[in-house]
């Protein structure tokens, strides 16, 4: 899972064509089936949600590994932030698309959600048949708390490398991120309205300057069979999770109370126990929290319910990802896109930031779950090599441990 050598979350832009030369890729420093592996590895091992997941990349793609320049990371984030579905998969699938293309977005976006995914068919297939999951609890008891460090820590340094001293930015980052916790969303309009207020401020348009105006803000087997399926049942589970895709903006998070007033309330394919579950299966599994689709779909329909409901979420957002991908390696170098984005990424960041508070008032929830979240984030900073795993694991076992404890019955 570590290819060549190993700098932090950077896609080599530095190495791809300038905006106004052939769109073939340049010879990167790594080759495709080294990101695959790592994008496989981060979905099997990339536990906290898609702030967590977009701070890993940064950190071992850029940082470490230098496969990734900052720029390209920069573009994939705005973008991710901009067009709606799942953050950190549509980042990953412009991370595979930078140097490969679309062979590249496939294949990384397939690894990315492959490992969770199968993982929340096994826990889905295990809570139909044993009518819950009750260790999950004490899992999510420490794991949460554990993930609110290591999310803390990323939108630490994700602040730190981006924002600097420009106070324009930390305006933006500040009144995002401000927002974030008041609303306990991603606005997805601030987003545009950041990158047009940087854009016009930095390098206003010629009417914008002609104008006089200057920083405008605008059983195995029977998983498997199709013979006692529920065509029509698997249609509404296609059609819903396409426009649940298509519609929600920002992180995975954003999705959830989108899928609770469908999936609960509209269609009552679930309880509103079975959906916390669900919510709390997402948790606790690497990669994305949007994969809680594919638990959803396995409790409304079994193996095949669980695909539909998978392919149809993804889709939109690996779509909305290549379609554009194009247009920002071409154009992504004038100042004008660059100060667009740069507004954007403070918007991200401030948001991102947010939502370690947001995030942070379900999983902190008494003097435990902060120590396991301080500790979280005191060990990595000190043990910058110790990979994130060890301790989630850790974390986990923690809760398995005090969570009784804690909470007795």
């Amino acid at each position: 899972m570590h290819g060549p050598s190993a700098p932090r979350w950077e896609f080599n832009l530095s190495s791809t064509p300038s905006p106004s030369t052939s769109t073939a890729p340049s010879s990167p420093g790594y080759a495709l089936w080294h990101l695959v592996r790592y994008m496989l590895g981060l979905g099997t091992w990339g536990f906290g949600g898609p702030v967590a997941l977009v701070g890993y990349m940064y950190r071992d793609l850029v940082e470490q590994r230098h496969w990734i320049s900052e720029s390209d990371y920069k573009e994939g984030l705005a973008l991710a932030q901009l067009m709606p579905g799942p953050l950190a998969a549509q980042l990953a699938i412009y991370l595979g698309y930078v140097h490969y293309r679309i062979l590249g977005a496939t294949l990384v976006g397939l690894a990315f959600v492959l490992p969770s995914f199968c993982m929340v068919v096994a826990l889905g297939a295990a809570y139909a048949a044993f009518g819950g999951i009750g260790w999950m609890q004490s899992v999510f008891y420490g794991v949460g708390a554990s993930v609110i460090g290591i999310i803390a820590l990323s939108a630490y340094k994700l602040t730190t490398k981006n924002i600097g001293r420009d106070r324009l930015l930390w305006v933006i980052f500040l009144v995002s991120a401000t927002v974030t916790v008041l609303t306990q969303s991603e606005v997805v309009w601030l987003f545009l309205g950041a990158g047009v207020l940087v854009w016009f401020w930095r390098a206003p348009p010629a009417w914008v300057r002609h104008g006089g105006v200057r920083g405008m803000a605008a059983p195995l087997w029977a998983f498997f069979t199709l013979e006692t399926l529920d065509w029509h049942r698997l249609a509404q589970v296609g059609t819903y999770f396409a426009y649940a895709g298509s519609f929600v903006f920002g992180s995975g998070l954003a999705i959830v109370p989108f899928l609770y007033s469908g999936v609960v309330k509209e269609y009552g394919w679930l309880t509103d126990r079975q959906f916390v579950d669900a919510v709390a299966v997402a948790m606790i599994t690497p990669g994305p929290v949007v994969i809680t689709t594919g638990f959803i779909g396995y409790l409304v329909s079994g193996f095949w319910g669980a695909v539909v409901a998978a392919l149809a979420t993804f889709l939109p957002c690996y779509l909305f990802t290549v379609i554009p991908a194009p247009y920002f390696k071409k154009y992504g170098k004038r100042p004008a896109i660059i100060a667009f984005v740069d507004g954007v990424t403070a918007a991200a960041i401030g948001a991102i930031t947010g939502a370690v508070a947001v995030i942070g008032q379900r999983s902190i929830t008494d003097g435990v779950t902060a120590l396991l979240a301080v500790a979280t984030a005191a060990v990595l900073w000190k043990f910058k090599k110790l990979p994130e795993p060890v301790v989630v694991l850790a974390a986990a076992l923690a809760g398995l441990l005090l969570y009784p404890l804690a909470h007795p019955a």
